[in-house]
């Protein structure tokens, strides 16, 4: 807070009151001195009691710790902890938290105290004395890692300089770019700029041209912008597509005399319909016994990529392939994922297998690992093949049909042993040649897709079981596991708490009946208003996958072991996964433990930036397909309830904007956080999360990715209607 002596101020009587202010003040400039008198001024304190008090008062926070007499009369903010490092957020609000191992709660930095850290640094904080009640708060003191050196943005060329505005809301300040640095770049134009130095008395960084996008708006310069954002590469470098480009597609009889053959028997891949790279593949026989031989043959990429080189560089720094709205950045070049390595109809392809004997209940009696060849018969889309299940008619029915029965029974003895059911709408658009939007459905997942999930699940299950479930500890070898921690009890009894208000009436106790609680109530409300809400919810609730070498198992899978195996085309994990199976199935030694999980923590973190521009890619493309539709009304469900106000995703495309409490001008709205809802103070109006509504789409800005609506007028609610 700020004090101005032209600020009149009511008389400061209360002692927990005047102690706040004084805290204030040091809070304010925690570098600075002050003495009775300058505490008295900027304070407003002119009557003899007030004095008497802040004096008395100064002499206390000093004997509790908070201030510091650095000689008699003269007081500096104490720091309770000293300096702790941590990594630093900015909001969207312009101020920061630091999240630190040394400290358990988040430390609140003010934008005044930021001193030019910015979102994702290192940082050194100098921790302030502590207030009642309050978040320890902190000044930057220190930046010991910049997150990153580029930023996005469109750029405004003046007479003698010119600067990059930053697209990104946490970037606050402009990027300064002297003319000599423009690299060719034109005015109005999005470009990458780099930062190269930031003056300690210059307010703006100062950066160069070291990318031209295109013009804001247009599709490829839009995609690559946000792939540039979330610092994800938009192409390959020539010397990784040369050295791709030198691999020999030729099958060695060498390379077929130390594999398994599969030639002969029939194998197929089930894809999406648009898919390029085919790294799964099932083969299917009857035994002579009578039971059923189910191979899972996954493309061989690591016979190809070998360690320490280009292209294995390459894929451990990717880590995945990103998913945008219009086009697949590769983790490999094309002519590994899309040819090589890429399953294909009609080829010989190496592969990585696991094989299993499953007798007509689906229960596993013996198993294989190990290098193959095979040839691939047909390749199905998941539309190809359902229509096969559906009708009992098509290519390879009897194939299909028994591999879809094993499936379902593999399915429910998961659901049976606990595993969670999260099958949420998956947006798909219809877009032109240009990428314009012409239309938005939803992917359908049908048992076509449950048979190759369950099978794919199989697999990466008894990998995993393979390599890491051995009774004695000291002879487990370091591996890759795919991990999902148990939901957090507090989020659970909010969504719980939530739920109950559309009727739903669930409780949720420690141990396997959580699962069973929310299957039961995902299930419940399938096909109603709230399904997408209730599904979000129940998402958030759980923690996040990742990959690590310490397994604590999948508890959403219900998996003691689990581990990514059947996709090496596009994730690292995968890789690495294959490498370690293959060196152990040879009888060698663990490998690092240290080296293996800095890995995973990498993977872990590419994998979320990919999400993140890959919903980045839906949101832009939402608000492009909503731009021609300002004014029309539709229906929509409350999505998210803050204090700056709704967010409603429009149920026929689920888009989703935000109605600002701004603009909800026939009363003073307040946040009641632990229900989720917004209540009008005098009209008594509710508008809670999962509450339908109708909204007016007001404005479609391109440039923030934002959808502003404002609530339809027939959809007002009286405080009548509302009890």
């Amino acid at each position: 807070m700020k004090y101005k002596k032209n600020v009149k101020r009511k008389s400061i009587v209360n002692e927990e009151a005047l102690s706040n202010h004084i805290l204030g003040v040091f809070t304010n400039e925690p570098r600075k001195t002050f003495n009775y008198k300058q505490l008295a001024k900027l304070l407003l304190i002119k009557s003899g009691p007030e004095k008497v008090l802040l004096n008395t008062l100064l002499h206390k926070l000093s004997n509790a710790g908070y201030l510091e007499e650095l000689s008699p009369g003269k007081y500096k903010l104490k720091a309770t902890g000293g300096n702790i490092v941590g990594k630093i957020q900015i909001t969207q609000g312009g101020y920061g938290f630091v999240v630190s191992d040394e400290i358990e709660e988040d430390v609140f930095v003010s934008q005044k105290n930021l001193h030019k850290a910015l979102n994702g640094d290192i940082v050194k904080i100098y921790l302030f004395a502590r207030k009642k009640k309050l978040n320890p708060e902190g000044e930057v003191v220190q930046i010991i890692e910049r997150a990153r050196e580029t930023f996005v943005g469109v750029l405004e060329i003046l007479e003698r300089y010119a600067f990059c505005i930053p697209d990104s809301r946490q970037m606050p300040y402009d990027i300064f770019i002297p003319l000599e640095k423009l690299g060719g770049a034109k005015n109005g134009q999005k470009v990458i700029t780099r930062i190269y130095d930031w003056p300690e008395k210059a307010k703006n960084p100062f950066g160069e041209v070291i990318e031209i996008l295109g013009m804001p708006g247009e599709n490829d310069t839009e995609m690559h912008a946000i792939l540039a954002e979330f610092g994800l590469p938009n192409k390959f470098s020539e010397e990784v597509e040369q050295d791709a480009e030198q691999i020999s597609e030729l099958i060695t009889e060498e390379d077929i005399a130390e594999r398994r053959d599969f030639r002969k028997i029939t194998t197929f891949t089930i894809d999406p319909a648009d898919a390029k790279d085919f790294d799964d593949a099932l083969s299917f026989q009857k035994l002579p016994n009578g039971n059923w031989e189910v191979g899972v043959h996954i493309a061989d990429v690591t016979h190809y990529i070998r360690p320490k080189t280009i292209l294995e560089e390459e894929a451990l720094a990717r880590a995945t392939s990103i998913y945008l709205v219009d086009r697949v950045v590769p983790m490999l070049p094309e002519r590994l994922s899309n040819f090589l390595c890429s399953l294909r109809p009609n080829e010989e392809k190496l592969c990585f297998s696991a094989v299993f004997e499953l007798d007509d209940k689906a229960e596993l009696l013996n198993e294989w690992f190990g290098k193959t060849i095979i040839y691939s018969d047909r390749r199905f889309a998941y539309e190809e093949a359902q229509h096969v299940i559906d009708t009992g008619e098509g290519d390879l029915k009897e194939e299909i049909l028994k591999l879809n029965q094993l499936a379902q029974t593999l399915r429910s003895k998961r659901f049976m042993d606990g595993a969670i059911s999260f099958e949420r709408d998956e947006v798909k658009f219809e877009i032109d040649e240009n990428g314009k939007p012409l239309g938005i459905k939803f992917r359908e997942h049908g048992t076509a897709n449950e048979l190759i999930e369950e099978f794919m699940l199989l697999a990466n299950r008894r990998v995993a079981e393979f390599v890491g479930n051995v009774p004695n500890k000291k002879e487990r070898k370091t591996f890759v596991y795919r991990i999902h921690d148990k939901p957090n009890q507090e989020k659970l009894q909010k969504f719980a708490s939530f739920v109950r208000k559309f009727g739903h009436n669930i409780m949720f106790t420690q141990g396997d009946t959580i699962s069973t609680t929310l299957n039961t109530i995902l299930s419940e409300v399938k096909g109603k208003p709230e399904q997408n809400i209730i599904e979000t919810l129940a998402v958030r609730s759980m923690a996040k996958a990742a990959y690590s070498t310490d397994n604590i198992g999948h508890y959403g899978l219900s998996f003691k072991h689990y581990t990514h195996f059947t996709s090496p085309i596009r994730r690292y994990p995968d890789m690495m996964v294959h490498r370690m199976l293959f060196d152990y199935l040879k009888g060698e030694e663990s490998k690092s433990k240290k080296k293996y999980e800095a890995r995973c923590r990498h993977a872990s973190e590419m994998e979320q930036l990919a999400v993140d521009a890959e919903r980045a890619s839906i949101k832009y493309k939402q608000v492009e397909f909503m731009q021609d539709k300002t004014g029309k009304v539709f229906d929509g469900i409350i999505s998210g309830v803050t204090e700056f106000g709704l967010f409603v995703e429009i149920i026929e495309n689920k888009c989703e904007g935000l109605v600002a409490t701004r603009d909800m001008q026939d009363d003073f709205y307040e946040y009641d956080e632990d229900n989720y809802c917004l209540n009008g103070r005098h009209t008594g109006k509710t508008y809670q999360l999962g509450d339908p509504v109708k909204i007016e789409v007001l404005r479609a800005n391109l440039s923030r990715k934002q959808l502003d609506f404002a609530l339809a007028s027939g959809d007002d609610k009286s405080a009548e209607e509302e009890k």
